[in-house]
C-alpha cells in the first residue's frame, strides 16, 4: 500500500499522477486539514505532525510514503528518513533543474510557501543553478486557502493569483515553477492571468508531480513492492484530521 500525506487536499495533485501511472496499487491518503496550511507553521510543529502522520500510515499498512507537500518535505523529510530507516520516503522537489534548462529568458519564477522558500533544502538546491539563472520568488499568498475551498477559477481566484504571478512576469520569468502541491489546481487561473498580462507570450508552468510519480514507481521496483500482477484496480482510503467532506468532495473531482 502507498501512503500519501499533505497539509490538505493539495497532495491530490500528486496522487492523481501516481494513480495514472499505478492504477492497480492500493492507496491511503491523509489530509492534515485541521492544521492547514503548513507554510507559516513552526518547523518543530511540522516535524511533529509529519512523524505522527507517518506512524498512522504505517499502522494502516503503508509500505512506502509520499510526502506530497513541499513544505513538509523541505522541513521534515530528513528527520523522517533518520527516524524510519526501513521505510522509503518520496519527497517533493521544486522543478528548479528542468526550469533552468528550459528557460529562454534566463529568468525563472518560483511560486511556493514561505516555509519552502526559506528552507535549507530549497536554498541549497537553487544554489546549484544561480550562476547562469536569475530566480524570482513569490509566496502564493492565499493560494492554499482558495484550493481548500474549491475556489480555483473565477474573479476571486484570478485576483488572488494575479497578486503573486504578475511580479514574476514583470521580472522577466518565462517559466514558473509550482513549489506547492496545492498550486497545480490553480493552473488554469495561473495561465489565464499570465496570458492577460503578457499577451502573445507563452509562459511555461512546471508541475513536478509527474516526475514524482515516475520516481515513486522506480523506487517501488527497486524495493520489490510494486504489484507483480494486476487483476483489478486498486482501492483508495481517505483520512482527514479536519472535516472529511472537504477531502471527499475534492477527491471526486480529480
Amino acid at each position: 500500500m502507498i501512503g500519501i500525506f499533505d497539509s490538505g487536499v493539495g497532495g491530490l495533485s500528486v496522487f492523481r499522477e501516481i494513480k495514472k501511472l499505478l492504477p492497480e496499487e492500493n492507496y491511503i491518503y491523509y489530509s492534515d486539514s485541521a492544521n492547514c496550511p503548513y507554510g507559516e507553521k513552526p518547523k518543530e510543529f511540522i516535524i511533529k505532525r509529519a512523524k505522527e502522520i507517518t506512524d498512522f500510515l504505517l499502522s494502516q499498512g503503508a509500505e512506502i510514503i509520499v510526502v506530497a507537500c513541499n513544505t513538509a518535505t523541505a522541513i521534515a523529510v530528513k528527520t523522517l528518513r533518520e527516524n524510519y530507516p526501513d521505510i522509503r520516503f518520496i519527497g517533493m522537489e521544486p522543478a528548479i533543474k528542468p526550469a533552468a534548462k528550459m528557460t529562454q529568458s534566463g529568468v525563472v519564477g518560483v511560486l511556493a510557501t514561505a516555509g519552502t522558500l526559506r528552507s535549507d533544502k530549497y536554498l541549497n538546491h537553487k544554489a546549484k543553478y544561480t550562476d547562469n539563472i536569475k530566480f524570482i520568488e513569490h509566496i502564493g499568498e492565499g493560494f492554499v486557502q482558495l484550493v481548500e475551498k474549491g475556489n480555483v477559477t473565477g474573479p476571486e481566484a484570478e485576483s488572488v493569483v494575479a497578486e503573486s504571478v504578475i511580479p514574476l512576469l514583470e521580472g522577466g520569468s518565462d517559466i514558473i515553477v509550482l513549489g506547492c502541491t496545492h498550486y497545480p489546481f490553480l493552473l488554469e487561473t495561473i495561465q489565464k492571468v499570465s496570458e492577460q498580462n503578457r499577451p502573445g507570450q507563452i509562459t511555461q508552468i512546471i508541475d513536478p508531480a509527474p516526475a514524482i510519480a515516475r520516481h515513486l514507481k522506480e523506487v517501488m521496483e527497486e524495493e520489490g513492492i510494486l504489484k507483480s500482477s494486476y487483476d483489478a484496480p486498486g482501492h483508495t482510503v481517505l483520512h482527514s484530521s479536519g472535516d472529511p467532506t472537504i477531502l471527499e468532495n475534492f477527491f471526486k473531482t480529480i
